[in-house]
């Protein structure tokens, strides 16, 4: 069942607000504090961990962390899970000296929203964000809107709150539809894949429903500052219906997220909403109430399309990118080092950290990690660590430390080329202002070298001399503020990027 709220936890409301794009730094909490642990030779628990520890994460720049997975998993669902072939075989390819012990359940397979035992319960959650605080962190966990574990507390005592099944629906579809006690019911899915077998769907039309969640929520906020949605798309009125049809019962008039995120925000207007979105929906989500909302859009022109594409993609509303989620990599993605050329990969991480929005990093991004770890899994194989990888991401994430890419203003650049050469097409570049820093990056999306010219869309940068200092190399440039404005002749080898702090030039006015 569901936690009161305790007493020992400083309210969200109280704190003060995240920065306008934060910096979020994702922990698989499970697997970190048994490494801490292993490498301690003790228990760990978040009470436990040591200060530096936090103070590393500080120290890299991050405005919060998300503890991804601090929630009491099923039985049922680790059950399942180990009687599924198909399943196991992925946690082997992972994890090659697999045991049962290893498989410790889906973290979105929740049968509590109280803090496990395992990384030490409420007051080991109380701690870290406590630590988190006292370093200037915000604290982010997990909510799941579309399903609960089989042995939930709500199948028991809520079976209203649920779709339902007919045994009928059993016997002819067992893979959708589950018998939990006396009752059948649906099991999780989204409308494009068969159902998921761990989980079993909650009802987003059911008014009794979304009363439970705002106070399910309401008692999340007493234990942090914001929360990541999880498929949060499945719940809005059109998906839902779309999905489950009259099974659900009457469409609502109010859609789910509106209802949900404005109640829970008259009690905690300072909690974070951000939304784990795809298929188009971001807008329509951010529109809904959420603060961000995944860019899979970007990840997948970065890995798979070309500069143009990426442009295009940039040019949107900018209050729609200043909503976004920026990433390379997440618990759900493979991992960056696997997916990109070493090369790409660091222009992929300058274009995504330096955009506007929020930007997340999963935790061994900066190392090179190459094995995608189910979540189900409490532990990881080793891997080596790419030092001039994590090299590259401590000169990029100390350049980026600058509080304008936090609250100032981000504008897409202009490119341009010449007769002859269309190597500028690789080229893209955006600026960020604020009322004294100024930053100008350049990348190369493409495999040759690129020339071109950019541009920002700043008419005060005219009539003067600018000093160009670029933060990922010992480059600086003094350059008129003309060619800023008007166009900048730039040149980079494939997949180069530079980020450029703009300062006038003393005396040169």
């Amino acid at each position: 069942m569901f936690t009161s709220r305790d007493s020992v936890l400083c309210e969200s409301a109280a704190r003060s607000p995240l920065v306008a794009y934060p910096y979020i730094y994702e922990l698989d909490t499970w697997v970190w504090i048994d490494e801490l642990g292993r490498r301690s030779g003790e228990t760990m628990r978040l009470a436990d961990v040591p200060g530096e520890e936090w103070d590393a994460i500080a120290a890299l720049g991050f405005d919060a962390v998300w503890l991804m997975g601090v929630w009491e998993r099923s039985p049922a669902g680790i059950a399942i899970a180990l009687a599924n072939d198909g399943l196991m075989e992925s946690f082997r390819r992972a994890l090659p000296d697999l045991t049962t012990a290893d498989v410790v359940g889906s973290p979105y397979c929740i049968r509590d929203y109280t803090v496990a035992a395992h990384p030490g319960g409420t007051e080991g959650l109380a701690a870290a964000r406590e630590a988190l605080g006292q370093r200037g962190l915000k604290l982010i966990l997990d909510f799941v809107p579309n399903h609960v574990a089989p042995d939930h507390p709500w199948t028991s005592t809520h079976p209203e709150y649920f779709v339902g099944g007919s045994e009928d629906d059993l016997a002819r579809d067992p893979v959708s539809f589950v018998k939990v006690g006396e009752r059948v019911l649906a099991n999780g899915r989204d409308p494009y894949f068969p159902a998921w077998p761990d989980v079993v769907q909650l009802n987003a039309f059911s008014s009794d429903l979304r009363g439970a969640v705002v106070d399910t929520l309401g008692s999340i906020a007493e234990q942090c500052d914001g929360v990541r949605c999880d498929m949060a798309m499945l719940t809005m009125n059109d998906v839902f219906e779309r999905t489950w049809g009259g099974r659900a019962g009457p469409r609502p008039a109010d859609d789910y997220w509106p209802t949900v995120i404005g109640a829970v925000r008259g009690t905690y207007p300072g909690f974070v909403f951000l939304a784990e979105a795809y298929w188009d929906l971001e807008y329509a989500l951010q529109q809904q109430g959420f603060d961000y909302c995944y860019d899979k859009s970007l990840y997948d022109r970065l890995a798979h399309q070309d500069a143009e594409s990426v442009y295009g993609h940039l040019s949107g509303d900018t209050g729609y990118q200043q909503k976004l989620v920026r990433f390379i990599e997440n618990h759900d993605e493979p991992r960056a080092a696997a997916t990109f050329a070493p090369a790409k990969a660091r222009a992929a991480a300058v274009t995504t950290l330096s955009q506007t929005g929020a930007r997340l990093v999963h935790e061994g991004q900066l190392d090179g990690r190459k094995v995608q770890l189910p979540v189900f899994l409490a532990r990881r194989p080793d891997e080596p660590r790419d030092a001039d990888l994590h090299a590259f991401y401590e000169r990029l994430l100390a350049a980026l430390e600058d509080p304008v890419f936090r609250t100032g203003a981000w504008q897409l650049g202009g490119r341009s080329g010449w007769e002859g050469n269309d190597t500028w097409g690789n080229l893209v570049c955006w600026g960020w202002r604020d009322d004294a820093p100024r930053k100008l990056v350049v990348v190369n999306l493409g495999e040759t070298r690129a020339e071109g010219h950019v541009s920002l869309p700043w008419d005060d940068l005219r009539g003067r001399e600018w000093r160009l200092a670029d933060g990922l190399g010992d480059a600086v440039y003094e350059r008129s503020g003309d060619d800023l404005r008007g166009g900048l002749y730039v040149a980079l080898d494939p997949w180069g990027s530079n980020l450029f702090d703009l300062t006038p030039h003393p005396g040169k006015d």
